[in-house]
């Protein structure tokens, strides 16, 4: 069997619109580096070999001039796009301004995936260890196996002080194996508190050492088989329903429920930042800058 060769997929479509512009080319460093700069010097490090940028076309220009130069010779680079009528033309709305969720972006990127595959989120910093972690385990991983991973973090230290964020509530067993996850689209924090909305809009506690995924899951390209079935079912449900978004733990929970896949939760200690709101900036920066101090990056990516 041919040596694997771990990629990196960056979800980098999203509008940006609870930060005020477009997170994905902020720059966080006074050299100018991206916080995308530091998932990828890390995914290379930890030996990645091939990215894919998930973007929409009319930013196609500035991440091809942002990224596509400094990876030459370092990486395969692949763009490929997501678009809100990227789907049946029956299910087309023009009244629809947000595109169809990250697992509808994940579908995009189908055709140019040919091994185990990691994805992340282009806003989050996820920290040296999670790549290495995370590349080690897709290259252990059978191409043929329905074996999946995710990169666990705890709640409390993912949450911003400036307003809700959405996350993946996991549910791991004692053998350290995900047995459900819920995308829960509002958690915040009230008066110190961690509550989350429920079904019924209704602000409920939620523990603040809840398992939950950041987006970074590692995946054999068998996830397409339950991703492309799903998303028709989901386009049918939703045909009306102009704000619903397609999860890629929507996915993984179905995965789980056919009895075919299992997902180990891989937790990470390194340091998370995350910026879902503009008045996060000035925390994400002051973290890298500690990073940098230590020696941890160096001063200048590339």
């Amino acid at each position: 069997m041919s040596k694997i060769k771990p990629t990196l997929v960056v979800l980098a479509a999203g509008m940006g619109s609870r930060y005020g512009g477009l997170k994905q080319l902020d720059t966080f460093t006074e050299s100018g580096a991206t916080i995308i700069d530091f998932s990828i010097y890390d995914a290379l490090d930890a030996g990645f070999e091939q990215i894919v940028f998930i973007i929409r076309r009319p930013f196609e220009k500035e991440f091809k001039a942002l990224f596509s130069k400094k990876l030459e010779g370092r990486a395969q680079v692949d763009y490929v796009f997501q678009e809100i009528d990227d789907v049946p033309e029956k299910y087309q709305n023009l009244e629809r301004t947000k595109p169809w969720g990250t697992a509808h972006a994940l579908l995009m990127a189908k055709d140019v995936l040919k091994d185990n595959f990691a994805v992340i989120n282009a806003d989050d910093f996820y920290g040296k260890e999670a790549f290495s972690l995370m590349a080690d385990t897709l290259r252990k991983t059978d191409r043929e196996s329905y074996h999946f991973t995710m990169i666990a973090y705890s709640l409390k230290n993912t949450v911003s002080e400036h307003g809700f964020v959405s996350r993946g509530e996991c549910q791991v067993n004692d053998s350290g194996f995900l047995t459900d996850v819920i995308e829960r689209v509002h958690i915040e924090k009230v008066d110190g508190q961690l509550l989350r909305k429920d079904e019924d809009g209704k602000l409920v506690p939620i523990d603040e050492n809840t398992v939950v995924s950041m987006n970074f899951w590692g995946f054999t390209l068998k996830y397409f088989e339950f991703a492309d079935e799903l998303f028709d079912k989901f386009l049918e449900k939703n045909k009306e329903n102009i704000k619903a978004e397609f999860y890629i733990p929507l996915v993984v929970s179905e995965t789980l429920k056919s009895g075919k896949s299992t997902v180990e939760v891989l937790k990470s200690n390194a340091k998370w930042f995350g910026v879902t709101y503009k008045e996060d900036k000035a925390m994400v920066s002051k973290g890298i800058d500690r990073l940098l101090k230590k020696n941890i990056y160096p001063s200048k990516l590339w």
